[in-house]
């Protein structure tokens, strides 16, 4: 249940918020709401002398010494503070191609090779080459990238190893990102230049000699000096938007959607999730799902459900998924849908896979029950 204790913490982290990202916060519809609670004035911008006592006091309930609030410069409305080294730490990670931004740190490609076995293989490959539809990180070549369709992987497209470096470090494991110390970022990255054929197996990557590793299409980029708009910019005496005819468009190519009712919140999910497969007999409901959820799941859900990644069920772990089961389908489909944490695990929104459709997030799990042998 909602306490009004959790209003003055969610009330007072709001503003640092605010603060920290320097705005300026004006009436709108979301302000109104704090001014039904008496939190804001009911004017125009925030009258930071009337509330810096009540936020002093309000930092006070939720722990922490209180900082000074900088009121005094223009602009500023006495909200929220300068934020600590740690915290500007925490989300300055980028890392340039030069090398500016890598921590110290080094790994080789003997320990990357058990950490990818164990963390990356699933998805890409034992030998980087792609399982299902996850992105290979081998093959093609730079002499192939003027082909139709060629293949882009770090050793045929990508330009510098920071990105490697900074990519690995931010996204990876797809089930747990940003969980990897800076040792086995290095080690990882050194694997994967190894697979590229790049470096030796002995070779062992650091914050001193990253940058020293030049990818083979490091110089096939350039700056594209065609303009953004082949338009002149306007700024008097404009054209009259009543006039402006579209005289070209992209339906012939079969990339532009059908027109669809703006009403609809997700055209692609009109049907509801509650609804069952409409077919004669329970013995045909059983063959579409195992069809149709039988794609949607080895294309998305098998990657963390075949073995178990991120404490994901197993498929064929019949107990866990019968213990499931007695919720209902349609939770396990909100579940699934929406996100999910539970006690083993995290189930991400969709699988991450945003993409998908509801309906084919509901197949999967009645695939997945299905083949599970539950009831």
């Amino acid at each position: 249940m909602f306490k009004s204790t959790d209003f003055a913490f969610f009330s007072a982290s709001f503003y640092i918020l605010i603060g920290l990202m320097g705005c300026n916060y004006q009436d709108t519809e979301l302000s109104d709401q704090f001014v039904s609670q008496g939190m804001v004035p009911t004017s125009g911008f925030f009258d930071s002398s009337e509330y810096v006592e009540d936020l002093e006091n309000l930092r006070k309930k939720i722990g922490g010494t209180p900082k000074p609030l900088a009121i005094d410069k223009p602009g500023n409305y006495g909200l929220g503070r300068i934020p600590s080294k740690e915290e500007i730490a925490g989300w300055d990670i980028d890392v340039r191609p030069d090398g500016l931004g890598l921590p110290d740190g080094a790994g080789s490609v003997q320990d990357g090779e058990i950490l990818y076995e164990e963390k990356c293989a699933i998805c890409h490959g034992v030998f980087g080459e792609g399982s299902g539809r996850w992105p290979p990180l081998t093959g093609g070549s730079v002499a192939d990238l003027v082909n139709d369709n060629p293949e882009k992987t770090i050793g045929s497209y990508w330009q510098f190893t920071s990105t490697l470096w900074d990519y690995i470090r931010r996204t990876m494991p797809f089930t747990a990102p940003q969980s990897l110390t800076t040792n086995e970022v290095y080690s990882l990255s050194a694997f994967v230049l190894y697979l590229n054929d790049l470096v030796e197996y002995e070779f062992v990557l650091s914050h001193e000699n990253l940058t020293l590793i030049k990818l083979p299409n490091e110089n096939g980029f350039f700056e594209d000096p065609r303009p953004d708009s082949l338009n002149a910019i306007c700024m008097e005496n404009c054209k009259n938007p009543d006039q402006i005819k579209v005289t070209w468009d992209t339906s012939h190519l079969g990339v532009t959607p059908e027109a669809i009712d703006i009403n609809d919140k997700n055209p692609r999910d009109s049907e509801l999730i509650d609804e069952r497969v409409n077919l004669k007999s329970k013995k045909d409901a059983t063959t579409h799902i195992i069809q149709e959820g039988k794609q949607v799941y080895e294309s998305t859900c098998f990657i963390c459900h075949q073995d178990g990644i991120g404490g994901a069920p197993k498929l064929e772990d019949r107990m866990q998924w019968k213990i499931r089961a007695k919720k209902g389908i349609q939770k396990l489909v909100m579940n699934a849908i929406n996100g999910f944490q539970g006690e083993t695990g995290y189930m991400p929104a969709k699988g991450g896979h945003v993409n998908l459709s509801d309906r084919e997030v509901e197949l999967a799990v009645s695939y997945i029950l299905v083949k599970s042998n539950t009831d």
